[in-house]
């Protein structure tokens, strides 16, 4: 992606930085740090701000997407059947914590708080696929099943 193309797509305004944001993000998948000082150029901002507003944000993230992505829902019903030992199972078989990714970049972990299913509780979604009524067990499995191929919805 050449940045310098991608904004002289946006007016020089100050309203125009959450778009640009937004606009890497879906090209690259996060945002790195790196073009933060074109985009403040860019845009006649600080450095700072840049970086406040990717940080404020939930939607934008700072490092690079791990191949996989596991979201473990810790809503009311998938809390109560289970849904914090799926994030502890999880935490173990890839030695590391929400919010991290594995040193080969195989996988990040991270929280949700309702995907809508709680008649299907507990839930994880691997990817974009919801597996439902999950078990700590079943969900080691399929990360060991899958660590260097496609995530399934078959265990």
């Amino acid at each position: 992606m050449e940045v310098k193309k991608l904004l002289h797509k946006y007016q020089k305004k100050r309203e125009n930085l959450i778009p640009i944001l937004q606009q890497i993000q879906k090209e690259l998948g996060y945002l790195p740090q790196n073009l933060f000082p074109h985009i403040a150029k860019y845009l006649d901002l600080k450095e700072i701000e840049v970086f406040g507003v990717a940080t404020f944000y939930h939607q934008f993230k700072l490092t690079s997407p791990a191949k996989h992505s596991i979201k473990i829902c810790l809503g009311t019903a998938c809390h109560f059947q289970g849904g914090e030992g799926l994030m502890k199972a999880v935490e173990e078989e890839l030695r590391i914590k929400e919010g991290e990714k594995t040193l080969d970049g195989k996988f990040n972990l991270g929280r949700v708080y309702c995907l809508g299913c709680c008649a299907l509780a507990p839930v994880v979604v691997i990817d974009k696929k919801i597996l439902p009524h999950m078990t700590p067990a079943k969900l080691k499995k399929i990360i060991k099943k899958n660590g260097m191929g496609k995530i399934t919805k078959k265990q």
